[in-house]
């Protein structure tokens, strides 16, 4: 039977039933000679039961140290760290080493005991844990071998993964064409609409490319979208804003037409919104589907972006030119 991805990080994956247990009554003599002769996976602490419920733990050296006639009860911690079979692991060996105790009990939802994970288990999360995180902070993950596979491969492949991606742009060119030659009669009617469609398709580029970049890295080091979804929005909202009260008076001074300049204004700002949210779910759904987004989230995001920012910038001017 194999075992599931998540099982492998709970708790209950790191526990063991092979413990010492007693009951409250029992004394520290009657403890000291049960564990006699016996073999536990771990006996490091003794687990303190009234019939199936967990009532305390009594830790080995403490009961080295008891008098004879020390009841379990006198010598327990009777408030160990408890915690169900599904909890993080990581979370699990951090609440044991914040209460104090070698051992971490691990209880089902109607508090029967079920095992403790033992200290060597516990040392082994945390050290693997760090290990992990260090990694994330140099940028070695298990997606680094992918980008590591990628930056060698021969020609033949790379020219495989990147060619559909680029033809897609390519096609992208065509509508775009398209669509600026629908506005033919708008742009016949004030030529200077023409003067800033590049620097509008330019700047939404620009905008979406630093948004992906950042996007990407996440994914590279482990960082969800939903970490940097809203933060990621807002920026790309205030960039836009910006940037369209700086170019407003700029195109009033230089070139005395205030509907342009304001149509330009608010086409960079929605523009830029919209680049901004394209560039962080391109990624995330190519990822999703297995695709490397390094490859296909660059063209077919400039490819969307593009088309998105030529059609906004030619529904504003017309609504306000």
């Amino acid at each position: 039977m194999t075992t599931e991805p998540h099982a492998l990080q709970s708790a209950a994956f790191r526990m063991t039933e092979r413990v010492p247990l007693a009951a409250p009554g029992d004394t520290a003599e009657a403890m000291r000679a049960a564990l006699a002769g016996r073999r536990f996976e771990s006996a490091a602490d003794i687990a303190v039961l009234e019939g199936d419920r967990l009532v305390g733990l009594v830790r080995l050296e403490d009961l080295l140290a008891a008098p004879p006639e020390a009841t379990a009860a006198s010598l327990m911690d009777d408030d160990p760290p408890v915690v169900a079979p599904g909890v993080d692991r990581e979370l699990a060996a951090w609440k044991a080493v914040r209460h104090g105790e070698g051992s971490l009990a691990v209880t089902d939802e109607a508090g029967r005991f079920l095992g403790l994970v033992p200290p060597p288990a516990l040392l082994s999360v945390l050290l693997q844990e760090h290990d992990e995180d260090l990694d994330r902070v140099a940028g070695i993950t298990r997606a680094a071998e992918g980008a590591r596979s990628a930056s060698l491969e021969p020609v033949a492949s790379r020219l495989r993964h990147r060619l559909p991606w680029l033809i897609v742009g390519l096609l992208g060119a065509v509508v775009a064409a398209e669509i600026v030659g629908a506005y033919e009669n708008a742009l016949e009617a004030n030529v200077a609409l023409a003067f800033f469609l590049p620097g509008i398709v330019y700047m939404a580029d620009a905008v979406g490319t630093q948004t992906e970049t950042l996007v990407v890295r996440g994914f590279s080091v482990g960082v969800p979208l939903g970490r940097i979804l809203v933060r990621e929005l807002v920026t790309g909202l205030v960039v836009g804003a910006v940037l369209a009260l700086v170019l407003l008076p700029v195109v009033v001074v230089r070139w005395g037409e205030p509907r342009v300049a304001l149509s330009v204004s608010l086409a960079l700002l929605a523009a830029c919104s919209v680049a901004t949210g394209i560039a962080m779910t391109l990624p995330a759904g190519l990822s999703r589907l297995g695709v490397d987004p390094a490859f296909g989230s660059g063209p077919l995001a400039t490819v969307v972006q593009d088309l998105l920012s030529i059609l906004i910038y030619f529904a504003v001017a017309s609504a306000l030119t």
